[in-house]
């Protein structure tokens, strides 16, 4: 893949130290979507490794599973000037990466972890406080999956009512991963199909993958 030399966003690619793909279990079952990789990423060239990263690596092992098991990525691949906001046009330039990972990991359940990455995936303005912990089925690019928004670990780390938002929202995460595959929507509009509302039941889990 062509991330690694991408010049779509000419300030981010002129200002970025290295692009962050993602990481993790390259046949993950859970896939996380964030923002956009702050500084430390950006060095590291790896996504969520401050201190969102650690939180959502211990909610991780609050229900049983290791970062080891599910992949992490972000809607831009590379870290915004001073952290800023990610651009639409920016957002729109590195959608076909997010998408083409999705398609080649083929995840049981995504978690959007803040607005940008719901609204994007979600494909409507709904912010994230109203529809967190509210899973629901939707196909990206050519696979159907459930997405399931919750609050960016970011947002929770100073936020005593949001991590325990967070925290709940994020049990109910291994009865999403014991349902059975969603089947693809007859009709399918691009990137995203029309939602439906999914039952929560509960267990299952989801190696370093670099698509570069």
């Amino acid at each position: 893949m062509a991330a690694r030399e991408c010049t779509r966003c000419a300030e981010l690619a002129a200002t970025r130290t290295s692009v962050v793909f993602g990481a993790g279990n390259a046949d993950a079952e859970l896939m996380f979507v964030g923002e956009a990789p702050g500084a430390n990423e950006d060095l590291q060239g790896l996504p969520f490794v401050g201190a969102a990263g650690k939180l959502l690596e211990q909610l991780l092992g609050e229900i049983g599973l290791s970062r080891a098991e599910v992949f992490i990525a972000n809607v831009l691949k590379c870290r915004p000037p001073g952290n800023r906001d990610p651009q639409p046009v920016e957002i729109e330039n590195c959608r076909p990466y997010l998408v083409r990972q999705i398609e080649l990991i083929q995840p049981r359940v995504i978690c959007t972890l803040g607005n940008f990455a719901t609204k994007l995936l979600r494909g409507d303005p709904a912010g994230i406080t109203r529809v967190h912990g509210q899973p629901e089925v939707r196909t990206i690019g050519e696979h159907t999956t459930r997405l399931y928004p919750l609050f960016h670990p970011a947002a929770a780390l100073y936020t005593p009512s949001t991590l325990e938002t967070l925290r709940a929202d994020f049990v109910r995460l291994p009865g999403l991963l014991a349902l059975a595959g969603p089947a693809r929507p007859d009709a399918v509009p691009d990137p995203v199909a029309e939602p439906a509302p999914e039952p929560l039941h509960d267990s299952a889990p989801a190696t370093q993958l670099g698509l570069f």
